[in-house]
């Protein structure tokens, strides 16, 4: 008898503990829940600061809201660098609102994309600009991972939520130029090469980073080629004379305004930093800018930076 009652003992016991401890299960379940992009980072241990920034933007809303979202996420690490990097700027309230804001929205795309549906190329944010309803463009390379810019790179991908998906990366992405787009995409770098030579008199670099706007025509790698096919003294950039590749540069760029390719318009002039304008043929399927015994089509448009906008070309135009 006395066994017996041992036993039921033991069994009630056993039995409390296992409700017990499926009750604790039910709490987990619950405290992990459905989860925004908003809750993930304040939950997490690596996107707190994301978190606060998101709130001090009142961005909460929007990024807790149905999406779907494509968030690639800044870490902590990566939002002090970006607090030391400016020395008025020792914690979030220091950024100006209007700035935090347009830097934050420069993460986020419309639409779920996860790693394996990223491709190399140009995706639109949601980062208002100064020019109408025109939004920031992201640059994506994937020859190294994933690249952003030209700078920062995915380190945690695919990171599923309710309303979207997360990418944590390394670093904050700046706000675009029309300098970033040029240095950030391979297909450019000749044109980065031409840029930057450093017998030039005009600095193209610091001019293209300047306020602006400006629209650039942005030749390809294959347009250059083909610019020193056409002469047998030229076989690299280094062959062109300076004043020559200097006056070609100019052409290639007005400050004339943000304009995208909806604004352009048949038989428009556009006049260029070298003095000279630019015409523009809208009679074929794709925009065509005639400049000089030149022409050249525009093969990717309107990528769009906070200071200006970048058609791509598939040859050099010539003054």
């Amino acid at each position: 008898m006395k066994k017996s009652m041992i036993w039921l003992s033991s069994l009630l016991l056993f039995g409390a503990l296992t409700l017990f401890t499926s009750c604790d299960d039910d709490d987990d379940d619950t405290m992990e829940g459905p989860q925004d992009i908003v809750t993930f980072a304040q939950n997490s241990d690596d996107y707190t600061i994301l978190a606060e920034a998101v709130e001090a933007t009142n961005l909460d809303g929007v990024l807790s809201g149905t999406g779907p979202y494509t968030v690639f996420a800044p870490d902590n690490d990566a939002f002090q660098a970006l607090l030391d990097s400016n020395p008025d700027w020792n914690a979030l309230e220091d950024i100006p609102t209007e700035t935090l804001t347009a830097v934050l929205t420069n993460h986020v795309l419309g639409g779920e994309r996860g790693s394996a549906d990223l491709v190399d190329g140009y995706y639109t944010t949601l980062s208002v600009t100064p020019f109408d309803d025109a939004v920031t463009s992201l640059y994506v390379n994937l020859d190294n991972g994933v690249t952003l810019n030209g700078g920062p790179q995915v380190v945690a991908a695919d990171v599923e939520v309710d309303n979207g998906v997360i990418h944590g990366i390394d670093a904050v992405i700046g706000l675009p130029t029309v300098v970033t787009f040029a240095t950030s995409n391979p297909a450019l770098s000749t044109l980065v090469a031409a840029l930057t030579r450093d017998d030039l008199s005009t600095d193209f670099v610091a001019t293209l980073n300047g306020d602006g706007p400006f629209t650039v025509f942005a030749p390809t790698n294959m347009a250059f080629q083909n610019l020193l096919d056409s002469n047998d003294d030229w076989n690299t950039l280094d062959d062109i004379p300076a004043e020559t590749l200097e006056a070609v540069l100019l052409y290639h760029v007005t400050d004339a305004g943000n304009v995208r390719s909806g604004a352009l318009m048949d038989d428009m002039n556009v006049n260029t930093l070298a003095g000279e304008s630019l015409t523009v043929d809208l009679s074929g399927s794709a925009p065509v800018i005639e400049g000089g015994s030149s022409s050249a089509e525009v093969v990717l448009a309107d990528i769009q930076g906070v200071n200006g906008v970048v058609h791509v070309i598939d040859e050099v135009l010539l003054p």
